[in-house]
C-alpha cells in the first residue's frame, strides 16, 4: 500500500493525468465500493489531496461510506465524458482507512474553508477516510495509439501500447 505522495513520486505520468482530469471536472470522481450484498456501487465523490494523503470525504452517513465501513476496498475513477479519452483517464485502487486523528480533521476543515469557503470547522468527522493505494492505471492516446500506464507500489510505472 502507498500514500498519495508515494503514488505521485512513483507514478508521475498517472498522477499528472489524474490532476488534469480532477481539475477539468471540478474535482469530481466516481467511487466504486462494495455493497452489503456484495454487488458494486458507483457514487460521485469529490476526493481531496491534503498533507500528502488522498482523502475520500463527503456528505456523512451516505451509503458509499457505509460500504467503506464494511469493506474498505475501492476504485476511484476520474470522471470521463469523452469516449475517445483524448484528455486521458485514471483509475486508482486501494483501501479506505478511517483516521481518527482529530487534529488532522481540524487542519483539513481549516484548509477546506480557506480554499472554498465551505465551513466544516469545529465539526467531528467520523469516519474520516484516507486512501491507502494498492495500484493505479491510466489510459491515453499517444500518437494515435492507446497507451495504458500501470502502477503498483514499489514498482514504478510501465506503459503498454495497443494498436
Amino acid at each position: 500500500m502507498a500514500t498519495w505522495q508515494e503514488f505521485v513520486d512513483e507514478a508521475p505520468r498517472i498522477a499528472a493525468i489524474f490532476r488534469r482530469r480532477y481539475a477539468a471536472t471540478g474535482k469530481l470522481c466516481l467511487l466504486a465500493t462494495v455493497r452489503a450484498d456484495g454487488s458494486p456501487r458507483i457514487s460521485p465523490i469529490e476526493p481531496r489531496v491534503f498533507e500528502g494523503r488522498l482523502l475520500l470525504v463527503g456528505m456523512p452517513h451516505t451509503t458509499k461510506f457505509a460500504d467503506l465501513g464494511r469493506d474498505g476496498r475501492f476504485c476511484l475513477h476520474t470522471a470521463t465524458v469523452d469516449p475517445h479519452v483524448a484528455d486521458g483517464d485514471v483509475k486508482l485502487f486501494g483501501t479506505a482507512v478511517n483516521d481518527p486523528d482529530r487534529a488532522l480533521h481540524q487542519r483539513f476543515a481549516d484548509a477546506l474553508f480557506a480554499e472554498s469557503g465551505f465551513d466544516l470547522r469545529g465539526q467531528e468527522f467520523d469516519p474520516f477516510y484516507v486512501a491507502e493505494l494498492s495500484g493505479g492505471s491510466s489510459v491515453t492516446i499517444d500518437d494515435g495509439q492507446l497507451a495504458v500506464t500501470i502502477w503498483k507500489p514499489g514498482r514504478g510505472e510501465r506503459v503498454v501500447r495497443k494498436s
